[in-house]
């Protein structure tokens, strides 16, 4: 299986924190969705997006709510199917999206999105009637709805150049990261989601046959199927995680190799909402889930391997990147393969 076919476990723990939110996590229902429950709290536990979709489809049965209770309306079961076939009736992506869009504000009661064409970007802006900002797996489980349906709509990824949230950065971003955009903001103003304006030009042709398709297979085919394409960006990760961050070009050598201008370069990756010092920033976060599973590197020698001038620095990071040390995390994987 794939990296780019798994979910991290701290989607999980998220989604059931809206309904577990005060005890153990439901283990049937885990079972059902085929998690192991004794993995849930390993940081760098990955489970396959068709279990997490089948998760997704137990919590929405049981709380009769496709939004996981996250707003006090919700989305009750069938809405997803309702807002992708008034939408596909539209002639073109902007009025199928603004569409989609409609329905969601009557929906929902915080969450109020709309669509502002500005030139030639475009935003899906969030309106909130609340001073505080929801939580970030709120904002992302909303971006995912909008932005799978209209990929799906359009029969493509739509590139996303930026989010911005409200809320503070969670520890986890790997994922939100790899399924929208690199260039994640947050603490913002406001949230909103920004793509190329030309993009609402599409026009849709989806058919009864199709849409049927693609709500039997939801939301497994969204989290994969329209997330970090086949592209310059996943090229570059590529090349980057087979060799030690030491030997990392810089911008400039990497645009020679690739036989483009610097300024092509940057241009090509912020189509796909990336920049090459996040492509790095995430390859070097893999590298060192899979360092610290291997016993005999002192953590000395991870965090110089990865390029950290000392070992503190390397453990600030870790712990920003996945709220725990990198000596409970390196105890914890160890554990389980021993238990193996």
């Amino acid at each position: 299986m794939s990296e780019k076919d798994t979910i991290s476990m701290q989607l999980v723990r998220e989604a059931l924190l809206q309904t577990c939110p005060a005890g153990e996590p439901d283990r049937g229902l885990l079972a059902r969705a085929g998690i192991a429950v004794e993995q849930l709290h390993l940081p760098a536990a990955r489970v396959s997006a068709d279990a997490y979709a089948r998760l997704w489809r137990l919590l929405a049965r049981r709380c009769n709510d496709e939004f996981f209770a996250m707003d006090p309306r919700g989305l009750r079961s069938g809405s997803l199917a309702f807002m992708c076939r008034a939408s596909m009736a539209q002639p073109t992506l902007g009025a199928g999206l603004e569409t989609a869009l409609g329905f969601l504000s009557l929906m929902l009661e915080d969450l109020q999105p709309g669509l502002v064409r500005q030139q030639s970007l475009a935003e899906v802006v969030i309106n909130e009637p609340r001073d505080a900002p929801r939580r970030a797996f709120t904002y992302f489980t909303f971006w995912m709805i909008v932005h799978g349906v209209a990929c799906w709509l359009a029969g493509r990824r739509i590139p996303i150049l930026a989010i911005e949230l409200r809320c503070a950065e969670p520890p986890f971003c790997d994922d939100y990261r790899v399924m929208f955009s690199e260039n994640l903001q947050f603490e913002r103003p406001r949230t909103r989601m920004i793509i190329a304006a030309d993009c609402l030009d599409v026009p849709l042709r989806r058919t009864e046959e199709e849409l049927q398709r693609f709500l039997a297979e939801a939301p497994g085919n969204i989290l994969v199927k329209y997330r970090d394409p086949a592209s310059l960006g996943r090229r570059i990760r590529h090349d980057l995680s087979q060799q030690p961050p030491s030997l990392w070009p810089d911008a400039e050598l990497l645009a020679q190799r690739l036989c483009l201008s610097a300024s092509t370069l940057r241009r090509r990756l912020a189509e796909e909402g990336q920049t090459y010092q996040g492509l790095k920033d995430s390859v070097r976060r893999e590298l060192a889930i899979a360092w610290l599973a291997t016993p005999e590197l002192a953590m000395g020698e991870v965090a110089e391997r990865l390029g950290f001038a000392d070992s503190s620095s390397f453990y600030k990071a870790f712990r920003k990147w996945f709220g725990c040390n990198p000596g409970h995390y390196r105890a914890l994987i160890l554990a389980r393969q021993c238990s193996h």
